[in-house]
């Protein structure tokens, strides 16, 4: 996967995120392990705000067609009860942790094909406390 970016993630999240891929199927977690290899883990209250982490909302931009997208960053038992999220298991939420604004990657599609997105915006909602 090319990127022109660096993947930060919190203690927290990262704790988390290592319990959700022993519990998954080993196919649909290997974007996400491959995030998570590639992170640097920081302290929860290092973490700078305009980083996607757990529960964030995300703006983003797909290079190609130009078209922003919306969405809430979230595990995958809370996909069904969140408005516009996307679970941290589709490729699109795998790409999407650890990146700041401003930063680009390319992701898979269904078709084969891959996406370049760039990170528009963050906005924070902190679900559990820091």
């Amino acid at each position: 996967m090319v990127s022109y970016r660096s993947v930060l993630i919190c203690e927290r999240d990262n704790h988390r995120l290592q319990s959700v891929l022993k519990r998954a199927d080993p196919k649909s977690v290997e974007l996400l392990f491959d995030e998570l290899d590639a992170a640097t883990v920081v302290s929860n209250d290092a973490l700078p705000n305009d980083v996607v982490r757990m529960n964030s909302a995300v703006t983003f931009r797909d290079a190609h067609t130009h078209a922003e997208s919306t969405v809430r960053l979230v595990y995958p038992e809370e996909t069904s009860h969140i408005e516009k999220s996307v679970s941290i298991l589709a490729p699109v939420g795998a790409a999407l942790i650890g990146l700041r604004v401003g930063e680009v990657i390319e992701w898979p599609v269904p078709n084969g094909k891959n996406r370049t997105l760039e990170v528009v915006s963050v906005e924070n909602h902190h679900s559990e406390p820091l």
